[in-house]
Protein backbone atom coordinates (compact mmCIF):
# COMPACT_ATOMS: atom_id res chain seq x y z
CA UNK A 1 0.00 0.00 0.00
CA UNK A 2 1.30 3.52 -0.89
CA UNK A 3 -1.21 5.54 0.78
CA UNK A 4 -4.65 5.67 2.59
CA UNK A 5 -7.56 5.29 0.98
CA UNK A 6 -11.56 6.23 1.67
CA UNK A 7 -13.41 3.23 1.47
CA UNK A 8 -17.62 3.04 1.26
CA UNK A 9 -18.25 -0.20 2.46
CA UNK A 10 -21.38 -1.59 1.14
CA UNK A 11 -23.12 -3.90 2.93
CA UNK A 12 -26.28 -5.87 1.35
CA UNK A 13 -28.96 -8.77 3.06
CA UNK A 14 -27.04 -11.78 2.57
CA UNK A 15 -25.98 -14.46 5.25
CA UNK A 16 -22.36 -13.32 4.20
CA UNK A 17 -23.25 -9.53 5.34
CA UNK A 18 -21.60 -11.28 9.03
CA UNK A 19 -18.01 -11.04 7.63
CA UNK A 20 -18.68 -7.46 6.75
CA UNK A 21 -17.30 -6.69 10.51
CA UNK A 22 -13.73 -8.34 9.64
CA UNK A 23 -13.65 -6.41 6.12
CA UNK A 24 -13.69 -3.07 8.23
CA UNK A 25 -11.25 -4.29 10.48
CA UNK A 26 -8.41 -5.58 7.51
CA UNK A 27 -9.31 -2.25 5.74
CA UNK A 28 -8.80 -0.33 8.87
CA UNK A 29 -5.61 -2.51 9.34
CA UNK A 30 -4.58 -1.42 6.38
CA UNK A 31 -4.91 2.02 7.22
CA UNK A 32 -7.95 3.03 5.22
CA UNK A 33 -10.57 5.02 6.44
CA UNK A 34 -13.70 3.13 6.03
CA UNK A 35 -17.74 4.11 5.92
CA UNK A 36 -20.57 1.37 5.81
CA UNK A 37 -24.12 2.08 4.02
CA UNK A 38 -26.58 -0.59 4.81
CA UNK A 39 -29.56 -1.44 2.96
CA UNK A 40 -32.56 -2.52 4.78
CA UNK A 41 -32.21 -5.95 4.61
CA UNK A 42 -28.39 -6.42 5.44
CA UNK A 43 -29.71 -5.45 8.98
CA UNK A 44 -31.18 -8.45 10.05
CA UNK A 45 -27.61 -9.95 9.88
CA UNK A 46 -25.54 -7.34 10.96
CA UNK A 47 -25.81 -4.62 13.62
CA UNK A 48 -25.67 -1.13 12.33
CA UNK A 49 -23.84 -0.54 15.91
CA UNK A 50 -20.71 -3.07 14.96
CA UNK A 51 -20.01 -1.35 11.64
CA UNK A 52 -19.91 1.60 13.50
CA UNK A 53 -17.68 1.34 16.27
CA UNK A 54 -15.22 -0.88 14.08
CA UNK A 55 -15.19 2.15 11.49
CA UNK A 56 -15.56 4.65 13.71
CA UNK A 57 -18.07 6.35 11.40
CA UNK A 58 -21.74 6.21 11.26
CA UNK A 59 -23.42 3.98 9.09
CA UNK A 60 -25.44 5.11 6.77
CA UNK A 61 -28.93 3.60 5.99
CA UNK A 62 -32.43 5.00 4.45
CA UNK A 63 -32.09 8.20 7.13
CA UNK A 64 -30.95 9.94 4.22
CA UNK A 65 -34.46 10.40 3.08
CA UNK A 66 -35.64 12.50 6.16
CA UNK A 67 -35.32 16.11 7.22
CA UNK A 68 -32.02 16.45 8.96
CA UNK A 69 -32.21 20.55 8.92
CA UNK A 70 -28.53 20.44 7.18
CA UNK A 71 -29.28 20.90 3.62
CA UNK A 72 -27.00 18.16 2.75
CA UNK A 73 -27.57 15.37 0.11
CA UNK A 74 -25.98 12.47 1.89
CA UNK A 75 -25.71 10.34 -0.77
CA UNK A 76 -24.01 12.77 -3.33
CA UNK A 77 -21.45 13.90 0.02
CA UNK A 78 -21.06 10.25 0.32
CA UNK A 79 -20.66 9.36 -3.19
CA UNK A 80 -17.76 12.48 -3.07
CA UNK A 81 -15.97 11.26 0.09
CA UNK A 82 -14.98 8.10 -1.60
CA UNK A 83 -12.37 6.94 -3.63
CA UNK A 84 -13.25 3.24 -3.93
CA UNK A 85 -17.06 1.59 -3.53
CA UNK A 86 -16.82 -1.86 -2.47
CA UNK A 87 -19.73 -3.65 -1.86
CA UNK A 88 -19.85 -7.42 -0.10
CA UNK A 89 -22.12 -9.02 0.15
CA UNK A 90 -23.34 -8.09 -3.21
CA UNK A 91 -26.16 -10.24 -3.39
CA UNK A 92 -28.07 -11.37 -6.55
CA UNK A 93 -30.70 -8.93 -6.19
CA UNK A 94 -28.32 -5.90 -5.71
CA UNK A 95 -26.34 -7.31 -8.81
CA UNK A 96 -29.60 -6.83 -10.96
CA UNK A 97 -30.53 -3.58 -9.43
CA UNK A 98 -26.55 -2.31 -10.35
CA UNK A 99 -26.79 -3.19 -13.64
CA UNK A 100 -30.07 -1.64 -14.52
CA UNK A 101 -29.19 1.22 -12.82
CA UNK A 102 -32.01 1.22 -10.66
CA UNK A 103 -31.69 3.93 -7.16
CA UNK A 104 -34.47 2.26 -4.99
CA UNK A 105 -32.19 2.78 -1.68
CA UNK A 106 -29.28 4.92 0.19
CA UNK A 107 -26.32 2.45 -1.51
CA UNK A 108 -27.73 2.36 -5.15
CA UNK A 109 -28.23 6.22 -5.41
CA UNK A 110 -25.16 6.13 -4.09
CA UNK A 111 -23.54 3.84 -6.20
CA UNK A 112 -25.30 5.63 -9.37
CA UNK A 113 -23.81 9.29 -7.92
CA UNK A 114 -19.93 7.68 -7.63
CA UNK A 115 -17.85 7.91 -10.20
CA UNK A 116 -15.03 6.15 -9.13
CA UNK A 117 -14.31 2.17 -9.60
CA UNK A 118 -16.19 0.13 -7.92
CA UNK A 119 -15.48 -3.13 -6.49
CA UNK A 120 -18.10 -6.18 -5.85
CA UNK A 121 -17.80 -9.29 -3.47
CA UNK A 122 -20.46 -11.62 -4.72
CA UNK A 123 -21.92 -13.91 -2.18
CA UNK A 124 -25.29 -16.80 -3.54
CA UNK A 125 -25.89 -20.16 -3.90
CA UNK A 126 -24.58 -21.74 -6.61
CA UNK A 127 -27.56 -22.29 -8.46
CA UNK A 128 -27.91 -18.64 -8.35
CA UNK A 129 -24.84 -17.62 -9.65
CA UNK A 130 -25.05 -20.05 -12.35
CA UNK A 131 -28.67 -18.47 -13.50
CA UNK A 132 -28.63 -16.92 -16.67
CA UNK A 133 -30.22 -13.68 -15.57
CA UNK A 134 -27.53 -13.02 -13.15
CA UNK A 135 -24.92 -14.13 -15.97
CA UNK A 136 -25.85 -11.45 -17.89
CA UNK A 137 -26.27 -8.60 -15.19
CA UNK A 138 -22.45 -9.90 -14.45
CA UNK A 139 -21.22 -9.30 -17.78
CA UNK A 140 -23.26 -5.91 -17.84
CA UNK A 141 -21.11 -4.76 -14.70
CA UNK A 142 -17.72 -6.03 -15.91
CA UNK A 143 -18.60 -4.25 -19.20
CA UNK A 144 -18.98 -0.99 -17.61
CA UNK A 145 -15.49 -1.37 -15.71
CA UNK A 146 -16.37 -3.16 -12.34
CA UNK A 147 -14.48 -5.46 -10.29
CA UNK A 148 -15.53 -8.61 -9.27
CA UNK A 149 -13.62 -10.25 -5.95
CA UNK A 150 -14.87 -13.75 -6.09
CA UNK A 151 -17.03 -15.40 -5.44
CA UNK A 152 -14.99 -19.05 -4.48
CA UNK A 153 -15.96 -22.25 -4.32
CA UNK A 154 -16.64 -23.45 -0.92
CA UNK A 155 -19.51 -24.11 2.00
CA UNK A 156 -22.76 -22.39 1.40
CA UNK A 157 -24.68 -22.03 3.58
CA UNK A 158 -26.84 -24.08 2.41
CA UNK A 159 -24.68 -26.82 3.55
CA UNK A 160 -23.60 -27.75 -0.18
CA UNK A 161 -20.15 -27.22 -1.04
CA UNK A 162 -20.33 -25.25 -4.83
CA UNK A 163 -19.42 -21.71 -6.62
CA UNK A 164 -20.95 -18.92 -4.94
CA UNK A 165 -18.90 -18.27 -1.47
CA UNK A 166 -18.20 -14.79 -0.90
CA UNK A 167 -14.12 -14.01 -0.84
CA UNK A 168 -12.10 -14.07 1.88
CA UNK A 169 -12.04 -10.75 3.64
CA UNK A 170 -8.35 -10.25 3.50
CA UNK A 171 -8.85 -10.89 -0.77
CA UNK A 172 -11.55 -8.40 -0.53
CA UNK A 173 -9.23 -6.07 0.67
CA UNK A 174 -6.54 -6.66 -1.64
CA UNK A 175 -8.98 -6.61 -4.73
CA UNK A 176 -10.34 -2.84 -3.07
CA UNK A 177 -6.61 -1.59 -3.19
CA UNK A 178 -5.69 -3.09 -6.48
CA UNK A 179 -8.68 -0.92 -8.15
CA UNK A 180 -6.63 2.20 -6.72
CA UNK A 181 -3.69 2.34 -5.95
CA UNK A 182 -1.19 1.45 -9.36
CA UNK A 183 0.79 -1.67 -9.38
CA UNK A 184 3.83 -2.72 -11.42
CA UNK A 185 1.17 -3.79 -13.82
CA UNK A 186 -1.43 -1.53 -14.44
CA UNK A 187 -2.99 -1.36 -17.27
CA UNK A 188 -1.50 -4.23 -18.73
CA UNK A 189 -3.39 -7.17 -19.85
CA UNK A 190 -2.19 -10.33 -18.85
CA UNK A 191 -3.55 -13.84 -20.35
CA UNK A 192 -2.91 -17.30 -17.79
CA UNK A 193 -3.06 -20.69 -19.29
CA UNK A 194 -3.82 -23.00 -16.82
CA UNK A 195 -4.42 -26.91 -15.68
CA UNK A 196 -4.48 -30.12 -18.31
CA UNK A 197 -6.91 -30.20 -21.63
CA UNK A 198 -9.13 -33.74 -21.72
CA UNK A 199 -8.55 -35.55 -25.25
CA UNK A 200 -12.09 -37.28 -25.60
CA UNK A 201 -11.70 -41.29 -26.91
CA UNK A 202 -14.85 -41.76 -26.23
CA UNK A 203 -17.92 -40.44 -24.59
CA UNK A 204 -17.28 -41.88 -21.14
CA UNK A 205 -13.09 -41.84 -21.50
CA UNK A 206 -10.55 -38.80 -22.15
CA UNK A 207 -6.43 -38.84 -22.58
CA UNK A 208 -5.31 -36.48 -19.64
CA UNK A 209 -3.31 -35.70 -17.24
CA UNK A 210 -2.42 -35.23 -13.37
CA UNK A 211 -2.04 -30.96 -13.34
CA UNK A 212 -3.84 -29.24 -11.09
CA UNK A 213 -3.71 -26.48 -12.61
CA UNK A 214 -2.63 -24.42 -8.92
CA UNK A 215 0.33 -22.46 -10.73
CA UNK A 216 -1.68 -21.33 -13.55
CA UNK A 217 -4.09 -20.14 -10.62
CA UNK A 218 -1.20 -18.56 -8.31
CA UNK A 219 0.24 -16.59 -11.56
CA UNK A 220 -3.04 -15.04 -12.40
CA UNK A 221 -4.15 -14.10 -8.50
CA UNK A 222 -0.52 -12.31 -8.56
CA UNK A 223 -0.94 -10.39 -11.79
CA UNK A 224 -4.27 -9.01 -10.64
CA UNK A 225 -2.22 -8.18 -7.24
CA UNK A 226 0.37 -6.03 -9.41
CA UNK A 227 -2.67 -4.07 -11.17
CA UNK A 228 -3.30 -6.11 -14.47
CA UNK A 229 -6.52 -6.91 -15.96
CA UNK A 230 -5.96 -10.84 -16.18
CA UNK A 231 -8.09 -13.50 -18.02
CA UNK A 232 -7.75 -16.75 -16.88
CA UNK A 233 -8.06 -19.94 -19.56
CA UNK A 234 -8.44 -23.01 -17.27
CA UNK A 235 -8.67 -26.29 -18.67
CA UNK A 236 -10.84 -28.96 -16.19
CA UNK A 237 -9.90 -27.97 -12.38
CA UNK A 238 -11.51 -27.63 -9.23
CA UNK A 239 -10.44 -24.10 -8.41
CA UNK A 240 -12.42 -21.37 -7.27
CA UNK A 241 -11.45 -18.14 -9.84
CA UNK A 242 -8.95 -15.85 -8.29
CA UNK A 243 -10.61 -12.56 -6.95
CA UNK A 244 -10.08 -9.98 -9.88
CA UNK A 245 -9.19 -12.35 -12.56
CA UNK A 246 -11.69 -13.08 -15.49
CA UNK A 247 -12.26 -17.00 -16.27
CA UNK A 248 -12.70 -18.88 -19.79
CA UNK A 249 -12.90 -22.88 -18.88
CA UNK A 250 -11.92 -24.87 -21.70
CA UNK A 251 -11.72 -28.57 -21.93
CA UNK A 252 -9.86 -29.66 -24.77
CA UNK A 253 -6.41 -28.65 -26.94
CA UNK A 254 -8.66 -27.08 -29.76
CA UNK A 255 -10.66 -25.25 -26.87
CA UNK A 256 -8.00 -23.93 -24.94
CA UNK A 257 -6.95 -22.63 -28.62
CA UNK A 258 -9.88 -20.96 -29.86
CA UNK A 259 -9.61 -19.22 -26.34
CA UNK A 260 -6.19 -18.46 -26.32
CA UNK A 261 -6.20 -16.68 -30.23
CA UNK A 262 -9.55 -14.92 -28.87
CA UNK A 263 -7.62 -13.42 -25.69
CA UNK A 264 -3.91 -12.66 -26.98
CA UNK A 265 -4.27 -10.08 -29.20
CA UNK A 266 -4.85 -7.64 -26.57
CA UNK A 267 -2.52 -9.29 -24.38
CA UNK A 268 0.60 -7.84 -23.44
CA UNK A 269 1.80 -10.88 -21.43
CA UNK A 270 1.12 -14.45 -21.88
CA UNK A 271 2.12 -16.95 -19.45
CA UNK A 272 1.16 -20.46 -20.84
CA UNK A 273 1.15 -22.51 -17.54
CA UNK A 274 -1.62 -25.24 -18.80
CA UNK A 275 -0.32 -28.77 -19.44
CA UNK A 276 -1.89 -29.02 -23.06
CA UNK A 277 -2.06 -32.15 -24.51
CA UNK A 278 0.55 -32.82 -27.53
CA UNK A 279 -1.94 -35.47 -28.80
CA UNK A 280 -5.25 -36.71 -29.29
CA UNK A 281 -7.57 -39.55 -30.55
CA UNK A 282 -7.74 -39.00 -34.15
CA UNK A 283 -11.30 -39.93 -34.03
CA UNK A 284 -12.70 -40.01 -30.52
CA UNK A 285 -15.79 -43.01 -30.60
CA UNK A 286 -19.72 -41.74 -30.53
CA UNK A 287 -20.58 -44.59 -28.12
CA UNK A 288 -18.76 -45.80 -25.42
CA UNK A 289 -16.10 -48.45 -26.51
CA UNK A 290 -16.88 -51.81 -24.71
CA UNK A 291 -14.35 -54.26 -23.54
CA UNK A 292 -13.12 -56.72 -26.50
CA UNK A 293 -9.94 -57.72 -27.09
CA UNK A 294 -7.03 -58.49 -24.78
CA UNK A 295 -5.12 -55.33 -26.44
CA UNK A 296 -6.18 -51.79 -28.44
CA UNK A 297 -5.16 -49.42 -30.46
CA UNK A 298 -5.58 -46.38 -30.20
CA UNK A 299 -4.81 -43.86 -33.08
CA UNK A 300 -3.65 -40.00 -31.99
CA UNK A 301 -3.11 -36.76 -33.91
CA UNK A 302 -0.93 -34.15 -32.80
CA UNK A 303 -2.07 -31.16 -31.31
CA UNK A 304 -1.60 -27.67 -32.24
CA UNK A 305 1.55 -26.07 -30.19
CA UNK A 306 -0.83 -22.82 -29.22
CA UNK A 307 1.72 -20.94 -27.44
CA UNK A 308 4.80 -21.17 -30.12
CA UNK A 309 2.00 -20.37 -32.96
CA UNK A 310 1.42 -17.03 -30.87
CA UNK A 311 4.71 -16.06 -30.07
CA UNK A 312 5.23 -16.75 -34.08
CA UNK A 313 2.48 -13.56 -34.68
CA UNK A 314 4.20 -10.43 -36.25
CA UNK A 315 2.65 -8.39 -33.11
CA UNK A 316 3.28 -11.10 -30.39
CA UNK A 317 2.94 -10.41 -26.68
CA UNK A 318 5.85 -11.07 -24.49
CA UNK A 319 5.08 -15.08 -24.04
CA UNK A 320 6.35 -17.43 -21.22
CA UNK A 321 6.25 -21.12 -21.50
CA UNK A 322 6.60 -23.93 -18.78
CA UNK A 323 8.58 -27.10 -19.39
CA UNK A 324 7.95 -29.44 -16.67
CA UNK A 325 10.54 -32.43 -16.77
CA UNK A 326 11.27 -35.93 -14.93
CA UNK A 327 15.20 -35.43 -16.30
CA UNK A 328 17.83 -33.24 -17.48
CA UNK A 329 15.57 -30.14 -16.74
CA UNK A 330 18.05 -27.60 -17.96
CA UNK A 331 18.39 -29.26 -21.39
CA UNK A 332 14.59 -29.85 -21.73
CA UNK A 333 13.75 -26.18 -20.93
CA UNK A 334 16.28 -24.26 -23.10
CA UNK A 335 15.46 -26.92 -25.97
CA UNK A 336 11.66 -25.97 -25.35
CA UNK A 337 12.67 -22.22 -25.01
CA UNK A 338 14.90 -22.24 -28.48
CA UNK A 339 12.13 -24.50 -30.34
CA UNK A 340 9.18 -22.49 -29.68
CA UNK A 341 11.46 -19.15 -29.83
CA UNK A 342 10.31 -17.64 -26.57
CA UNK A 343 12.03 -14.97 -24.45
CA UNK A 344 11.65 -17.32 -21.22
CA UNK A 345 10.53 -20.47 -20.51
CA UNK A 346 9.89 -21.87 -16.69
CA UNK A 347 11.55 -25.26 -15.72
CA UNK A 348 10.23 -27.13 -13.01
Amino acid sequence: MSRPLRVLLGVTGGIAAYKSAEIVRRLRGRGHAVRCALTRSATSFVAPLTLEVLSGQAVLQEEYLEAAGSGVEVHIEAAAWAEVLCIAPATAHTLGRLALGLADDFLTTTALAFTGPVVTAPAMHSAMWSHPAVRENVETLRRRGVRFAGPIEGPLASGEVGMGRMADPEAIAAAVEAAVLPGPLTGRTVLVTAGPTFEPVDPVRFLGNRSSGKMGFALAAEAVRRGARVVLVAGPVHLGTPPGVERIDVRTALDMKAAVESVAPAADLVLMAAAVADFRPKAAAEHKIKKGAATMSLELEANPDILAEIAAQPDAPFCVGFAAESRDLDTYAEGKRVAKKLPLVVGN
